[in-house]
């Protein structure tokens, strides 16, 4: 199951993200609408999962192989 395969670490920042993505768009947002990201919040939310769960991602030890 692909969801087995997804560590603490990353799923910690996909959350965290998400919910930070969230809050940029109720605070800050896009007067205009012509925002492609922050326009609304669907948008602003799934970037903000994608972001934070990369950038949590690099910071997660690769197992080794053991031959």
């Amino acid at each position: 199951m692909y969801l087995k395969n997804i560590t603490l670490i990353t799923l910690i920042g996909i959350i965290a993200g998400a919910i930070g993505g969230y809050l940029y768009y109720h605070f800050v947002g896009c007067a205009s609408g012509t925002c492609a990201i922050t326009s609304k919040p669907l948008n602003s939310t799934l970037y903000g999962a994608m972001m934070g769960g990369l950038f949590l991602n690099i910071f997660q030890k690769e197992k080794s192989k053991t031959e």
